[in-house]
């Protein structure tokens, strides 16, 4: 109450707001006359809210619009297929209100496993609009005009002008269109009532609240399979929206902001100890002095915000035409999530204030005449209970098991769990720092001097310390998390997940031009011929593999017949079924793979690249003869357990022969076979000029070009999460021991002038990183395996805690003892300078 008493002149005895707006202006001039020293803390949080801003706006925009396929419709109702009770509901339905129809047709295009659609749209429909623009040229008028997308044009030759036989039709192509909402929709656009056979047909409408109750009754009697749609109701079905994981990666980032900045502020307190000192020493209270540096922390923070915003928003407006092609719709300049951006300046401004409270409370405590000689008290040591930080550990491990039983993860419900759940694994792990800090000072007891005063520092500042070592076993938890959640993922090899082929491989399935398309071959001058396809021609097996013959010779490329057998292979693992095709181990095919017959067991039935397929129980293998298919009348016979072997040397594509049937298994069960597939190997990886011949040339073979997709495997994404880890946790290093040893800097000036070599000065910086690195990342392997034990425990979609068998222990070694070593070797070779006052305390 003494702050608040006034003096005899009524002015409060603090001096009241003009005080504190001198000091608030004193912490201005501060900060910029010390903008250096706190440069660390500021490039912190502009990345941070930069990356916020940038990396909100693409993962927002990522998908397609929440009204993707409504245009500026409430509701619509897709009907496959279309007949007389769908049109029913049609009828009641334009009785309540205004609908927009549009009907699809689909058809293959040749030479590709890809499909487009003939589309009967209006193209000032009512609601269509968003669904629909013009690139060039214009909208179809008549029956005989037809528009297309840049994707059809491409994979037919077209172009505005030319004639082009679609749905039976001779039509003149008069535009080129698109789907701004999704780039990747291939159609051919024709006025409405053009499609003789619409495969589907959605129905856009608006109508009131109150007759959409009835609509739905009348479309339940008539056609049940189909429901009324809207966007906020898909939307809805997607708890883990974008929105929602940039706001929980936004409040982890500002939390690490938080933990680093702590040791920033701290260091930026101690700095000017003498100047806060002179400032009480005329009157300055202890509330003066709290917002002397909690005002600099708010300064900092609102700088840091608004250069965050500008860059990332720049950033963006440099990385919208890219993202638009990669994302495959159109995004607007200014589409960027207001919501989170905001909240991310606000977040930043309020983690910097707070990091700046708790260094503004400790210089409070200082006394004055410790603040004026510039040698504030020595730390306190603190001792905190552990079991605050297992508490919540272990309501972390309930709350994860809970959600793997309830389907958290797979989109089946427990996302709230999952995400409280991984939210509280982080004060746990803060509320664990301070312990093992605390073991480094006994560990130490024995060690070298260089050393132990190196560990003795990490106890006894742990205001620094204790913030840095939380930060980096957030960091490395993120990465750990990642690498054993990609692990449990594909490591079941009954649903086999990665990349479809290799980019040297391609390969051809056999198909069926449809009806009524215009297909392009070569004649024998190898001039390009289109010619109409009225009707489906069965290719012989001769021809099939005489065009594939001419596929691989134009590619330059090897060809490998992949017969199918009339086999195949059953099991169930961790809730999922076995996938994937099957071929025979033909000679031809172990040949060009490099694998002789000397490397086979002679008594294998199955080889195998799949790791972990060999000796798995639950797998069973099925099989017919040439008169009785499997899945026909019942397989003819069957093997338990059929033995199998690895060969790594086997292609690991998904679409590629990774799981095969020997010769012998063929001979002893008179397996039958057929030839409908084959794969181009090349010497080198295929171009896009080359696939698209091949496609050409496939196209009139009754031929289907299938190439490398861009799914990921799970190496590159572990690879990348390690990556991570190591870059975060080295990033925070990098800022953590630079204020823990200038927090020392006293000792080291000491050290110094009593004859120190460099190799102290290299020793206490080397051991410091070095520590904070191992501790920082065995509390992060500790905390991901503590989630995901418990999610997995209980999560049979994945395979258990069985799944984290296939963990990959390089990658957590690495993380673990790798990166530790690096931050040690970085730091050793970074603190050779001696410092450069050694007879005095410098004055600030």
């Amino acid at each position: 109450m003494d702050d608040f008493r006034l003096q005899s002149g009524g002015r409060p005895s603090d001096g009241g707001l003009p005080a504190r707006r001198a000091v608030m202006r004193w912490a201005w001039r501060l900060f910029r006359r010390e903008w250096r020293q706190q440069f660390l803390i500021l490039a912190l949080i502009t990345v941070a809210v930069a990356a916020t801003v940038l990396g909100s706006t693409v993962a927002v925009n990522d998908p397609p619009p929440k009204d993707a396929g409504f245009g500026t419709a409430q509701y619509s109702i897709s009907f496959d297929p279309y007949g007389s009770k769908a049109q029913t509901v049609v009828t009641k339905v334009e009785h309540d209100g205004t609908v927009q129809l549009i009907e699809n047709e689909t058809f293959s295009i040749p030479g590709t496993i890809n499909t487009y659609q003939l589309r009967s749209q209006a193209a000032h429909g009512p609601y269509g609009g968003p669904m629909l623009s013009l690139v060039s040229g214009h909208f179809p008028s008549s029956a005989n005009e037809v528009a297309v997308t840049s994707g059809v044009a491409s994979a037919f030759r077209l172009s505005i002008g030319k004639t082009w036989d679609v749905g039976g039709l001779d039509r003149h192509v008069v535009g080129i269109v698109q789907n701004p909402q999704s780039l990747l929709d291939a159609f051919a656009l024709v006025v409405p009532g053009q499609v003789a056979n619409p495969s589907e047909v959605t129905a856009l409408f608006d109508v009131p609240r109150n007759d959409l109750r009835s609509i739905d009754k009348v479309l339940q009697a008539n056609v049940p399979s189909s429901t009324v749609s809207s966007p906020a109701s898909v939307a809805a079905s997607n708890p883990l929206n974008p929105e929602t994981i940039s706001l929980a990666a936004l409040v982890l980032g500002m939390l690490l902001i938080a933990l680093v900045s702590i040791g920033g502020f701290t260091v930026l307190a101690q700095r000017r100890m003498r100047s806060i000192g002179m400032l009480e020493s005329i009157g300055a209270t202890d509330r003066h002095v709290r917002l002397v540096v909690s005002a600099n922390g708010t300064v900092v923070g609102v700088v840091g915000s608004i250069l965050g915003f500008i860059i990332g928003f720049a950033g963006w407006l440099l990385y919208r035409p890219s993202f638009e092609q990669s994302a495959h719709h159109i995004v607007g300049m200014f589409a960027l999530p207001w919501l989170v951006v905001l909240i991310a300046m606000v977040l930043a401004i309020v983690a910097a204030y707070f990091a700046s409270s708790r260094p503004a409370r400790a210089v409070t405590k200082v006394p004055i005449v410790h603040a004026l000689s510039g040698r504030p008290a020595p730390p306190r040591q603190i001792h905190r209970s552990i079991v605050p930080g297992i508490v919540f550990l272990v309501a972390a491990f309930l709350l994860l098991g809970y959600s793997g039983s309830t389907g958290g993860g797979d989109g089946n419900g427990g996302a709230p769990e999952l995400l409280l759940g991984l939210v509280l694994l982080m004060p746990g792990l803060i509320l664990l720092a301070p312990f093992f800090l605390s073991l480094t000072e006994r560990v130490s007891r024995r060690a070298p001097i260089a050393s132990r005063l190196a560990l003795r520092d990490l106890a006894r500042y742990r205001a620094r310390s204790g913030s840095a070592l939380s930060a980096i076993s957030i960091g490395v938890l993120i990465s750990v998390i990642v690498i054993l959640a990609s692990a449990s993922r594909f490591s079941n090899v009954f649903d086999y997940a990665g990349p479809n082929l290799a980019s040297n491989q391609i390969a051809l399935h056999t198909g069926f031009p449809p009806q009524g398309v215009t297909i392009v071959h070569r004649n024998s001058k190898g001039q390009l011929v289109r010619v109409r396809h009225h009707k489906t021609e069965t290719a012989t097996p001769a021809q099939l593999s005489s065009g594939a013959e001419q596929i691989a010779k134009g590619l330059g490329g090897h060809l490998v017949a992949l017969e199918s057998p009339n086999a195949q292979l059953n099991g169930t693992q961790g809730g999922r079924s076995w996938s994937g095709q099957i071929y025979v181990a033909t000679p031809q095919l172990l040949r060009a793979f490099g694998i002789s017959a000397s490397e086979i067991n002679p008594k294998a039935l199955v080889l195998t690249s799949r790791p972990g397929l060999a000796g798995v129980s639950g797998l069973s293998m099925d099989f017919g003869t040439s008169k009785q298919p499997v899945g026909q009348g019942g397989p003819a016979g069957g093997i338990k357990s059929p033995l199998i072997q690895e060969v790594s040397a086997l292609p690991a594509g998904t679409s590629a022969p990774n799981t095969v049937i020997t010769e012998y298994a063929m001979k002893k069960f008179h397996i039958s076979e057929s030839l409908s597939d084959w794969l181009v190997l090349g010497n080198q990886s295929f171009t896009a000029a080359q696939i698209s011949s091949a496609q050409l040339t496939a196209a009139s073979q009754q031929l289907q070009v299938e190439s490398r997709n861009d799914i990921p495997s799970g190496s590159t994404i572990i690879n990348w999460a390690t990556l991570f880890g190591i870059l975060i946790a080295l990033g925070v290093l990098a800022m953590s021991v630079g204020l823990v040893r200038s927090e020392t800097s006293g000792e080291l000036r000491t050290l110094a002038a009593t004859g120190a070599s460099s190799y102290t000065r290299r020793t206490l910086t080397a051991v410091t990183a070095g520590a904070l690195g191992f501790l920082g990342a065995l509390l992060g392997v500790v905390g991901g395996y503590v989630a995901m034990i418990g999610w997995l425990r209980s999560n049979s979609l994945n395979g258990g805690i069985s799944a984290l068998a296939n963990v990959p222990f390089g990658d957590l070694m690495l993380i673990l003892f790798g990166m530790p070593a690096i931050a040690a070797a970085v730091g050793w070779l970074l603190a050779s300078r001696e410092p450069a006052v050694l007879g005095r305390q410098p004055i600030e």
